[in-house]
This record gives C-alpha cells, structure tokens and sequence, in this order.
C-alpha cells in the first residue's frame, strides 16, 4: 500500500525536526558522560541537570557574530555548511524506523522513502557531504583552513573505501541494498551481527573515522590544532557544520543498527515490532554512547598511523570478509 503525499511531507518534517531534537540531546548526553567518566559533574547549570545547555548554545550560535575573511569566496563560503547540513538530513529519511503503521484507513510507512538502493543513496549522499567540508576550507581563503580540509578528504575517502566493503557481506547475505529488505531478512534468519561480526567491527571503526570522532579526529584535532577546515566560521555557520558531523553520527549509528542489528525489532516478541521506533532510537543511542567512550578512554592517533590503519589494516580485512560471505552465499545457494 502506498503513503499519500500529504502524509509523506508532514512526516518527513517531523523526522527532521526530531533527528535535530536528538542532535541537541546528543550534545548534552556527550558531556555529561564525558564529565562521569573523567569524574566531574558535566554540564550542570542551565535547567535541571543542564538539560537546557542545547538551547543556550543554540542562543549563543544565534547571537555570535557571523565573521568572515575579507578574501573569502563569498557564494561557496556561505553555502559549504549548507550542503553538508543538507546532506547528512537528506541520508536520514532513508532510515526505517518501524514496519509501517494503518492509521483509519491510510497507511504510513517506517521511512520518510523507501527506494530499491537506499544503501547506495545513504553512501552517495555521504560523498556529497565531504564537498562541504572541502569546499568551505577552501573558499575561507586561508592556509590553515585548506590543509585541514584536504586532511579531511584524505581521511573520509581513504575510510569509506573500508566502510563501503565492511557492508558487502550484508548485502550479500541479505540479498538486497534496499534497508527495509535488510531488515526483513535479519527477522526471517538471524541477526547479522552474528555472521558478519568482522565486519561489524570494521564499520565501527571505518564510521568512527568518517565521522571524524576520536581516536580519529585529528582532520580537527580541536584540544591542539586550530579546529581544521571550519577555522574561519563562527556562529550559526559554525554551528551547522557541528551539527552535520553529529547528524553524520547518528546516521551511521542507525545505518549500524539497520544493517547489524535487525533494525527496529525487539528480539523474539514480534507483538512489540509496532513500537518499532522505540527500539531504533534505543538500539541507535546505545551505539552514540560507544562513540562517546571512545571520545573519553582513547589517544589520537598520528596522522601516518590513521592513513596506514585505513589503507593496511581495515581495508584488507574488509575486502577478505567480503570474499569469504560471498564464496559462503554461493555454496550455501
């Protein structure tokens, strides 16, 4: 059964204005976990267990001065964190998040769309979204901007190679790229991290690197370096490139958890699958809170370390994995 279009349109608005509620709640949960886990309080003054900190930085983004270099590119300058906020929402809605619901007579899917390559989209989106990283260093119009953005592109196209091979068992297993099929498959046979546990470590890790987090941040590197290819934003601009790289990070936590993970069902008890969305959002949240570990327990690597670990280590595992599911999937068939 298909969704109406006055359907489609207000339920795509509510999954953006929700993923950007859970950007905010992101931002607050990381700090606070950091703060337990160096043993500090965290934030904890605006509202009650600082829960209002997302919406003051969001006043002091809103307030700050908007500066930019008097040689920036002024068009490309602008629209950079645009293209790269527009992109990480734009892989978002490809996400099932629950097996559909029929609300009198009308029929409301678990996606904002559902297409055959919707694995294919979510990867070429992402690839879209590195333009606004390397295109804002450069249109800043200084060095120390260019150099982290081509860092940037160095790092995210050396670890998508690994992270695009790290799914290919899954695909192969599940025997389809669209994500609904994925899922399907998993409750029909068995969850694929079980299968596919090399891989799965191969996509956290490649993810951890895409999304620039650490032990993989040093594009950025902010406790030392001069914040990379986003030194010559401020305010609201600054502030929607941090809000894609979180949006990244909640993308590859539900693509994880999608591909992995059986999506949005609860194990074993198929009368709970219509709160499909509840077990998303606490299987996709549990995934956040690994990245925020690695953030507080982890050293950076070097910048040679980081280039040999994607080229030498993750990408031929990744390939081997690949091979291995498909040789299995043959003989099996």
């Amino acid at each position: 059964m298909h969704e109406a279009w006055w359907i489609t349109i207000p339920k795509a608005l509510i999954v953006v204005n929700v993923v950007m509620v859970f950007f905010a709640l992101t931002t607050w949960l990381e700090r606070k976990l950091l703060g337990r886990m160096q043993n500090r309080y965290g934030p904890n003054r605006a509202g009650p267990k600082g829960l209002l900190v997302p919406i003051a930085d969001l006043l002091k983004l809103i307030r700050k001065e908007a500066f930019a270099p008097m040689a920036a590119k002024e068009p490309l300058y602008i629209i950079a964190p645009v293209v790269s906020m527009f992109t990480a929402l734009l892989a978002f809605s490809v996400m099932p998040f629950g097996a559909g619901w029929t609300v009198w007579g009308h029929r409301i899917n678990g996606a904002v769309v559902n297409v055959p390559i919707s694995l294919i989209l979510i990867f070429a989106l992402g690839s879209i979204g590195i333009y606004g990283f390397i295109v804002g260093g450069w249109a800043s119009e200084s060095k120390y901007s260019i150099l982290g953005s081509m860092r940037t592109c160095a790092q995210l196209v050396s670890y998508e190679v690994s992270l695009a091979l790290s799914v290919l068992g899954v695909v192969l297993m599940g025997q389809s790229l669209n994500l609904q099929a994925i899922v399907d498959k998993q409750q029909a046979t068995v969850w694929f991290f079980i299968p596919q546990f090399v891989g799965l470590c191969v996509f956290l890790l490649g993810g951890v690197a895409e999304t620039s987090r650490p032990p993989f941040d040093l594009p950025e590197a902010d406790t030392e370096l001069v914040a990379g290819y986003h030194t010559e934003y401020s305010g609201m601009r600054w502030g929607i490139f941090q809000a894609a790289e979180y949006i990244n990070m909640l993308t590859l936590s539900g693509l994880c958890v999608t591909l992995f993970f059986d999506g949005y069902h609860f194990p074993w008890v198929h009368s709970l699958d219509e709160f499909g969305p509840i077990w998303f959002v606490l299987k996709l949240f549990t995934l956040v809170i690994l990245f925020i570990w690695l953030r507080a327990s982890q050293p950076r690597l070097r910048y040679d370390q980081l280039m040999r670990f994607g080229w030498k280590v993750l990408l031929p595992i990744a390939t081997i994995n690949a091979l291995v599911t498909a040789f299995f999937v043959v003989a099996v068939s």
